[in-house]
């Protein structure tokens, strides 16, 4: 006698056979017991009959989630007693024993009900959780596109790779997850915040290669699309490469197959365009843009170049985003759009509708004849719709309309869930300007460890900040509807480059050879030129299947401050153990 899945009880009429799984019901019907059987397949119905009274009398027994054997006869239902509902309901199986392989206690929640319990107690008890068909169809769909994602690299001759998880601290990038050494009191190992110096010395090391599906920790606040600690990426690198394009074009098919072959999902674009990221910030104000909908912002500048409304004419740039449409909004829906302008930066929300072929709003009165048709010519609007300005310096105008195209996209259920709309920003800037606490520096931007366009020369010509703020580094995003799923550089494999690119910031040899002194040595020889990227898995595959919240598509997470309610931690530690680590 052999053991059957649920799903599989259909083909196995008038056989003998073992089934195995969690009682999803029970119903005492006084002459009968019938209890649904569940699998990691579905669920399938047992009954027992009275005329084995020892085992009848175990099955009245059973409750909701006891874990049970049963051996008996697959039969047919009668007609009348189909259940349609679910794929086995034509057959059930007439037990011949019982054995209560475990008991179980009253769930503190239901995991099969239509209205979920708060996320915190499903997370506390995620082994029950995890017992929804959802989560059980959402951790087998991840594995098969983790085999999907194998199967693509290992046909392009990539060659799979793991790198360390006891590594080194990195001053850049987020907080490290550090971890105190025993037999080096004193010191400390860094949890890995992308393998970035393992696969580039691996590409020193002459593989020509690399990826690895790889767990990367980053001390991070959590957020909806962002895991609290840990990640995966598909992390790759490339030896003989110094095109960005190169890259981009080898994972273009990849992330379309995903798409479409994977999710079943439609592509906006069979070719995925590349933005500037600059062109990106002016046109859509974002680096991230979501190109399922269009609304982009319009420079309005010139136009009221000569105008004598005040807060016009203080501005650096004037900037407006046609929402169509948007003469519907309540005066209170548009407060809510005001906030969100002011929580971007910006003092207030000044608009202007046409309506019946007029312009309405508090600052027609403030504008001439000529200005407002030169301005309804250049954003075409029509009739019905609204405009909504930024009036700042163009780094705020952008971030405040940024902003609200997401929202008005929100707001009028612009965005198709069965539609990826995938790009690459490319070109971005190598440093930045760091404004957080009060403070102004330049700073770098994605990371160090990229290749700046112009090289040595474009570097040796940075003389003020200025200039350091202008350099555009080989670096790329691809976007996926409005997520940034991956990111990625060609590499800086000389020496004398990655010294100037520190000492531009004021950190001396030193200090560069103490923080990256292994690859700096190995770039010393005979370092192939390289690229690569990294996409984040959690993230994509959270998109690819529709999914908004990142928790649901990963078996253990923590909760949205970061605490395992399951695991209980963070915790703390037995003091013996603080003194054995010198702490």
């Amino acid at each position: 006698m052999k053991r059957v899945y649920a799903i599989d009880t259909t083909k196995q009429i008038s056989q003998t056979a073992i089934v195995e799984g969690w009682v999803n019901s029970r119903r005492n019907h006084g002459g009968l017991i019938f209890i649904d059987l569940r699998d990691h397949t579905g669920i399938v119905q047992l009954v027992f009959q009275p005329n084995d009274a020892t085992m009848f009398a175990l099955a009245d027994e059973l409750r909701d989630e006891f874990v049970v054997r049963v051996a008996g006869r697959i039969v047919e239902r009668d007609a009348a007693l189909i259940n349609d509902k679910i794929p086995t309901g034509s057959v059930e199986i007439v037990a011949e024993s019982l054995t209560i392989l475990n008991r179980a206690e009253t769930l503190p929640f239901q995991p099969f009900a239509d209205t979920q319990t708060n996320e915190e107690l499903r997370l506390k008890y995620r082994f029950l959780d995890l017992r929804r068909p959802k989560m059980q169809h959402m951790l087998r769909r991840r594995a098969e596109m983790f085999s999907q994602i194998r199967s693509y690299m290992e046909s392009n001759e990539f060659i799979e790779v793991t790198t360390p998880i006891l590594a080194n601290s990195s001053p850049e990038g987020a907080r490290d997850f550090l971890i105190p050494s025993r037999l080096h009191e004193g010191k400390f190992y860094a949890l890995p915040q992308a393998p970035q110096q393992f696969k580039q010395l691996l590409m020193v090391g002459g593989v020509p290669r690399y990826y690895q599906l790889a767990a990367c920790f980053r001390d991070e606040d959590p957020r909806a699309d962002r895991l609290y600690g840990e990640f995966y990426q598909l992390d790759t690198e490339m030896s003989f490469v110094e095109d960005g394009e190169t890259v981009r074009s080898m994972f273009d098919p990849l992330i379309k197959k995903l798409t479409v072959d994977f999710a079943g999902k439609k592509l906006l674009n069979e070719d995925v365009p590349r933005i500037p990221y600059s062109e990106a910030m002016d046109t859509y104000g974002s680096d991230k843009p979501d190109l399922r909908y269009d609304m982009k912002l319009i420079n309005l500048t010139d136009i009221f170049a000569e105008t004598e409304f005040a807060v016009f004419k203080s501005a650096e740039a004037i900037k407006a985003i046609r929402v169509e449409g948007g003469a519907s909004l309540s005066r209170k829906q548009i407060e809510e759009f005001e906030a969100i302008a002011k929580d971007a930066g910006a003092h207030g929300l000044a608009y202007i509708s046409l309506v019946d072929g007029e312009f309405k709003g508090p600052i027609v009165k403030f504008l001439s004849e000529t200005e407002l048709e030169a301005m309804q010519q250049a954003t075409e609007l029509k009739e019905g719709d609204t405009l909504f300005f930024s009036a700042a310096d163009r780094k705020l105008a952008n971030k405040v309309l940024g902003r609200l195209r997401i929202a008005f996209a929100e707001h009028f259920d612009l965005v198709d869930p069965n539609v990826v709309a995938l790009c690459w920003i490319v070109d971005f800037p190598f440093f930045e300007l760091d404004e957080r606490e009060g403070r102004k520096r330049v700073d770098f931007g994605h990371n160090p460890f990229s290749m700046p366009k112009g090289g040595m020369e474009t570097l040796n010509n940075a003389k003020t900040d200025e200039d350091k703020l202008a350099i555009i580094a080989d670096q790329y995003d691809m976007v996926m509807n409005g997520y940034e799923i991956c990111s990625g550089g060609v590499r800086n494999h000389n020496p004398e480059v990655l010294y100037k690119v520190f000492s531009l910031l004021g950190f001396d040899q030193a200090y560069v050879e103490e923080k990256f002194g292994a690859m700096l040595n190995a770039f010393k020889f005979g370092a192939p030129p390289h690229a690569g990227c990294a996409f984040g898995v959690d993230r994509m595959f959270m998109e690819l299947m529709s999914e908004n919240n990142i928790r649901e598509i990963v078996a253990f997470p923590k909760n949205g401050s970061g605490v395992d309610l399951m695991m209980n931690s963070p915790s703390a530690v037995d003091p013996s153990q603080l003194k054995e680590l010198g702490l």
